[in-house]
């Protein structure tokens, strides 16, 4: 019998072949639960399986063959990035659409380039969430638009070269991050936009070699740009 997190359900009548089919991979019961219930609100889904790591959610989608997958990315036991990229290189026709409370470039863009087709955030509602899933089934690109946002962002600011300094606004902001400040928190103490702190905090990143604001913060400290 088959563990809690590693489910595959059997075909009930009321399925219906124009359905999508769909598997959950998600590290906690909770959320797959309630993913889980709400599909099954819908006519139009079909939940085929659930896992509980990104291991477990590649073999469930090679012998589930579902249309989608849902995938989180940090999973004890085998994250969603991983899944993703060996689902891509067994050529499995599943499409996956990410489903995070993780919006940072460390997470977005490599999940993106492993293969994901589409990337969503926890907190979306969930006619975005069905709407996500059809056009992940379609084949077509889905973003939520905070992740688009930033994506564009990204292309549209120049890359800055590692090793240069920080300008005085920069530091500002870099400052107000070691203290745990959120991006909306910085735009109203520094009487900016949120855009403007985004942008601020790619160039502090491109300028310190960082990934994420965590880096960012300990490697300021060990250059001596703060503290």
């Amino acid at each position: 019998m088959a563990p809690p997190s590693r489910r595959a359900y059997r075909w009930s009548p009321m399925s219906t072949d124009a359905a999508i089919t769909l598997l959950i991979c998600d590290d906690h019961p909770v959320v797959r639960d309630g993913l889980r219930g709400m599909f099954a609100l819908d006519a139009g889904f079909e939940v085929l399986g659930e896992a509980g790591d990104g291991v477990e959610g590649v073999d469930l989608a090679q012998r589930l063959d579902p249309d989608v997958v849902l995938m989180d990315l940090r999973m004890p036991g085998g994250g969603g990035v991983a899944a993703i990229a060996e689902l891509t290189r067994r050529g499995l026709r599943s499409k996956v659409l990410v489903l995070t409370t993780y919006d940072t470039d460390s997470d977005t863009l490599p999940a993106i380039e492993a293969g994901a087709t589409g990337y969503l955030l926890k907190d979306a509602p969930r006619e975005e969430l069905f709407t996500a899933v059809r056009a992940a089934a379609a084949g077509r690109t889905v973003l939520s638009p905070a992740i688009a946002s930033r994506l564009v962002s990204a292309v549209r600011t120049p890359a800055v070269p590692a090793g240069e300094p920080l300008s005085g606004r920069e530091r500002e902001v870099l400052e107000l991050v070691a203290k745990g400040t959120s991006n909306r928190e910085i735009a109203r103490a520094l009487f900016i936009s949120e855009a403007t702190v985004k942008t601020h905090l790619t160039h502090i990143y491109g300028k310190l070699g960082a990934k994420d604001r965590a880096a960012a913060v300990a490697v300021a400290y060990d250059r001596k740009i703060l503290g």
